[in-house]
């Protein structure tokens, strides 16, 4: 895939304030430039992004309703009414349920759980969940991850005697439902100030609202925060604010103390023994806790989540391990039906969308699909499935910036059913509309979408050379951690480096590059996947521009710094610089 480069220019005056701060804080010029990036201009700000204090995190009183739901809660624990905690069957939902049940667990021994049937109740809070609720004797069930435009289900629910609240972070409908509480700092009527918490971390301020005034030990609300940081991952929300210190402090824990099920969980993904990052909560995690809402059921994740026997959280674990191994089967499956499905389409290529629907294909893999295609075809996609009767769902992925629900909102009157964010969506509507959905669709992003945002874009922080990468400034770096959306890992360019002594193809049909190359002042190594092609080239001593961010590698017992590469680019040979002797000096 061929990326633009975009590389950050600093002003007059953001120049000016890295120079101040190289010298105030005693670092170079480039690791003061990262810190500057990030909106940090003096040293009293460098301290305290590189020390979060949970001191900073907001009143969650601020937020719209919480006094009307932390007081029926209270009279729910006061007069022992049956609770029931309900949340969406994602890594969102499952990780809001465990910390609220978790939570409420220690107050009250009337409360229970509920995740809903991905396949035969869907998305949000179900009419079914209502009657188990009735079944169970709840007086109050909490909503996480959902419930935001559940107008009818409110209503529903009323009607039985039960009371909600609801806790969620999606887009508000026009009408909020009317109920006891609607904690969701977007609604228009919310001053809260921090707009981006993940769906577990609107009921984390539920929680602590509630031990804020109910003289709740600290350490009992607390401990609760690594399933925070697990739903800050990988629900892809902002890494700013109230979420960077929620997930570094979670983070904190699992490397320190981890709940039992978590440490299971750690163990069967085979990341236990080493210090966890936000990646590994994206990739190593999150998977195996989405692929049981995806293959059997999210019931499966809680189950694991709060548990603390560690016979049983093993058990548990393998399972849903076993889980992410079928998804991973039915993932590719379905990928390569679709791309086969689209290569047939003679008008493909034209196209400024991707909308492709599938009979039969396997519903708890076609957000995943929708990425796979997202990546080849690098345009919005939407993969749909057949559900119940006449009624086809599917997800939707964007790229580039580019606002998808506000897309598939231009075509709400063909859907019986959508909801999400900019950047993913889900969406249901009747058979017989899926070809006109598929025409206004692509008018619509064809009219909206600009040129920049169809070809992907590598947001580079700065050129450097090799020598700038001394262990002060990698220290630098790390505490600039956890990244995420909005505080991305830096990816630097160093341009014109050349074979050193090793670079050579890797991997099982040498699709892959593993680079030792110098600037002429100093020689690094590093990784390049799907780059084999580039080997001859670069071992024939020809120049190449690299895009990379750095980490870790440790062998042996020691640890160097090493380039993830993200981009290579092939220089003109005009210039050819001459090959480094075997000291690696030019």
């Amino acid at each position: 895939m061929n990326y633009n480069w975009k590389i950050w220019s600093p002003t007059d005056a953001q120049q000016q304030t890295i120079e101040q701060l190289a010298d105030e804080l005693q670092i170079t010029v480039p690791a003061a430039r990262m810190l500057v990036h990030r909106g940090i201009n003096s040293a009293e700000q460098a301290r305290r992004y590189i020390r979060p204090s949970l001191d900073e995190l907001h009143d969650p009183f601020l937020m719209r309703d919480m006094d009307k739901a932390v007081n029926r809660l209270e009279h729910a624990i006061r007069y022992r009414e049956r609770i029931m905690v309900y949340g969406d069957y994602d890594v969102d939902g499952t990780t809001a349920v465990a910390l609220m049940y978790t939570f409420l667990r220690g107050l009250t021994p009337e409360v229970i759980y509920y995740i809903p049937d991905r396949y035969t109740e869907g998305y949000g809070i179900s009419f079914r969940g209502i009657d188990v609720a009735e079944q169970e004797k709840c007086a109050l069930i909490i909503a996480l991850d959902c419930g935001i435009k559940a107008v009818d289900k409110a209503r529903y629910a009323a009607d039985k005697g039960i009371d909600l609240i609801v806790c969620d972070h999606h887009t508000p409908g026009d009408v909020i439902p009317d109920c006891v509480a609607v904690l969701n700092m977007k609604r228009a009527d919310c001053g809260y100030p921090y707009k981006d918490l993940s769906g577990c971390g609107v009921g984390f301020k539920l929680v602590q609202a509630y031990a804020k005034t109910h003289g709740v030990d600290d350490a009992k609300w607390l401990r609760l925060l690594p399933f925070l940081a697990m739903s800050i991952a990988s629900d892809v929300v902002s890494m700013t604010g109230e979420n960077r210190i929620l997930a570094y402090y979670g983070l904190k824990q699992i490397n320190t103390r981890p709940p039992v099920g978590v440490q299971q969980i750690l163990k069967v993904a085979g990341v236990e023994d080493k210090t966890i990052t936000l990646s590994d909560l994206v990739f190593k995690v999150g998977p195996r806790i989405n692929a049981s809402g995806r293959m059997r059921s999210g019931a499966e994740a809680v189950k694991l989540l709060i548990t603390d026997d560690e016979e049983f959280a093993a058990k548990q674990a393998a399972e849903i391990d076993a889980y992410n191994m079928e998804r991973r089967d039915y993932d590719d499956l379905t990928t390569r039906s679709a791309l086969e499905m689209l290569s047939q389409d003679p008008d493909n290529a034209a196209k400024r969308t991707t909308v492709v629907f599938g009979e039969g294909w396997h519903k708890g893999v076609i957000g995943i699909a929708a990425s796979r295609l997202t990546e080849t075809y690098y345009r919005p996609t939407i993969v749909l499935t057949s559900g119940d009767e006449d009624i086809i769902s599917g997800s939707a992925r964007s790229v580039g910036g580019f606002d998808i629900y506000t897309a598939i909102d231009s075509c709400r009157d063909l859907l019986t059913n959508f909801g999400g964010h900019r950047f993913a969506a889900g969406l249901s509507m009747h058979r017989k509309d899926l070809p006109e959905f598929k025409r206004r669709f692509e008018e619509f992003v064809s009219t909206h979408i600009t040129p920049d945002q169809l070809v992907p874009t590598l947001d580079v922080e700065q050129e450097i050379g090799f020598a700038d990468i001394d262990a002060k400034f990698y220290n630098i770096l790390k505490h600039l951690e956890p990244f995420g959306p909005d505080n991305p890992r830096p990816v630097f360019v160093t341009r014109r480096v050349i074979n050193n002594r090793y670079t050579k193809q890797v991997g099982k049909n040498g699709e892959h590059l593993r680079l030792d190359v110098t600037d002429r002042q100093m020689a690094i190594s590093g990784i390049a996947f799907g780059h084999g092609d580039k080997a001859e080239y670069i071992q024939n001593g020809n120049p190449i521009d690299v895009c990379y961010e750095l980490d870790e590698n440790t062998f042996n017992h020691t640890t160097t710094i090493q380039m993830m590469v993200q981009d290579i680019k092939l220089c003109s040979t005009s210039e050819k610089p001459k090959a480094p002797h075997a000291d690696g000096e030019v």
